[in-house]
Order: C-alpha cells, then sequence, then structure tokens
C-alpha cells in the first residue's frame, strides 16, 4: 500500500515537477508477467526516478546499508525502503552474490518486476562500467526477457555526495527487451553469463551513450579511494 502512495500520492508526483523527465521506449517493459530492467546507476534518485514513471510496480535488491542506519535518520531510511517494498542485499561475503540471486529469483518466481543495477554500485564518475553476471544468471535461470534502461542527467542532477538534488533534465530511456532463451540451461557455463552481462551492458550502453570502463566499478572507486588515503599519509612537499 505505501508503495502506491508514494508513487502517485506523495513522491511520484514530485519528482515529476521537479526533474520533469522525458520518458522514451516505456512499452518496451512488458505490461505483465516477470522480466528484469537492467539500468545503470549514476544518482540515489534512480531508485526513485525509474519506479515513478514505470505503469508497474518494480522491486530493487537495494543494498543492506539503507536498511541499518543509526539513529533516527537510519530508522525512517530503513522504513522508507520496507515500505516501497524494496529487499536489503548484504553485499559483503561469500554469499553475498548468492543471496541477492535468490532474493531476485523470488520476486521474478512471483510473476514481477525486478530493477537491477548490474554494475553492482553507482558510477562514482558518470561512466559505464563493466556489468557482473549475477543479472546474466537470474535471467537464464527465470527465463525471463530483460529490458535496457538508460538514466540520463541524474548524474549532473544528484551526483555522488549531494543529498538536494539540484534542477537539471532528466531522460529516461528504455530499450527493446533482451531474449537469451537460446541460452536457456547454460547458466553455469561462465563464458556464457559474461556474454549475457555484456550484451546487457552494451543494450544500456548504446541507450545512454555514456563513456564505458571494461573494470569493475567497486574496483576502480576502492583505488581510488587507497590513492586518496597515501596523499594524505604523504603529502607531497613544495618544489624549491
Amino acid at each position: 500500500m505505501f508503495y502506491y502512495v508514494l508513487k502517485y500520492v506523495l513522491l511520484g508526483p514530485l519528482l515529476r515537477v521537479v526533474f520533469r523527465p522525458r520518458i522514451d521506449g516505456l512499452d518496451h517493459v512488458p505490461g505483465s508477467g516477470a522480466a528484469i530492467v537492467a539500468g545503470n546507476h549514476l544518482s540515489f534518485s534512480d531508485h526513485f526516478l525509474m519506479p515513478a514513471v514505470l505503469r508497474r510496480r518494480i522491486t530493487f535488491l537495494a543494498k543492506a546499508e539503507y536498511f541499518t542506519g543509526p539513529g533516527l535518520k537510519g530508522r525512517l531510511t530503513a522504513f522508507f525502503f520496507r515500505s516501497a517494498g524494496q529487499i536489503p542485499v548484504d553485499r559483503s561475503g561469500k554469499e553475498a552474490g548468492q543471496a541477492a540471486i535468490r532474493e531476485g529469483l523470488g520476486v521474478l518466481g512471483r510473476g514481477e518486476l525486478l530493477g537491477i543495477y548490474p554494475e553492482g554500485t553507482r558510477s562514482h564518475d558518470g561512466r559505464l562500467y563493466k556489468g557482473k553476471v549475477g543479472v546474466a544468471v537470474m535471467a537464464l535461470r527465470a527465463g525471463v526477457p530483460v529490458v535496457p534502461c538508460a538514466m540520463i542527467g541524474t548524474f549532473e542532477a544528484q551526483p555522488p555526495g549531494r543529498k538536494i538534488p539540484k534542477l537539471h533534465p532528466v531522460v529516461i530511456r528504455f530499450g527493446e527487451p533482451l531474449d537469451f532463451s537460446r541460452y536457456a540451461g547454460m547458466e553455469g557455463e561462465k563464458a556464457v553469463l559474461r556474454a549475457v552481462t555484456d550484451e546487457i551492458v552494451y543494450a544500456i550502453l548504446s541507450l545512454s551513450g555514456q563513456e564505458y570502463v571494461d573494470r569493475y566499478a567497486a574496483d576502480v572507486k576502492a583505488e581510488e579511494a587507497q590513492k586518496a588515503a597515501q596523499g594524505r599519509r604523504f603529502p607531497r612537499l613544495p618544489h624549491r
């Protein structure tokens, strides 16, 4: 119930007024039945803008940190995500990927829409990064189509670290559903999973026009954070 209150009464109308999103290809999203909507992830506001424009309810696998924050803000955030039907996923440890897959397959098994960001995390610089194969595993096991989606302009509206979005044109573009039935029963083949994932990411890239980086975003973030930390520990001496 709270999901629909947010979508049609509280948050949805506000987002449409503030961002005035232009939506392309909405008819590519199936009107019924299970499907995966796989998109790029540029901003915290992506979580709300895509559901606001879809005709159907969509469930995202949200990072567990959104549900475990301290204090009043943490409790309100957890309440918001739970009420909106989002599923917490622990991204740490060896079983993290399998837990996400189990949760995602449960959503698809109920004939619903599942939202996934193949990159696994928000882009910190606006570029599109290599996709993780979990989206391919779920698509093949569930035998469902994958609808690519590109969020354009949300990085400029609310880049990482910015709490309040600024006014900026936003385009939400959906591509034609991708059918992977030719790979049925091959979800255990690593080469197949990589091929399917790359095809999905390429479809997103074609819609978004982003620069592509053939590395995992989490690895690049970790490297940049390490370099920044080393720079703080060992600042360069001024030249004489």
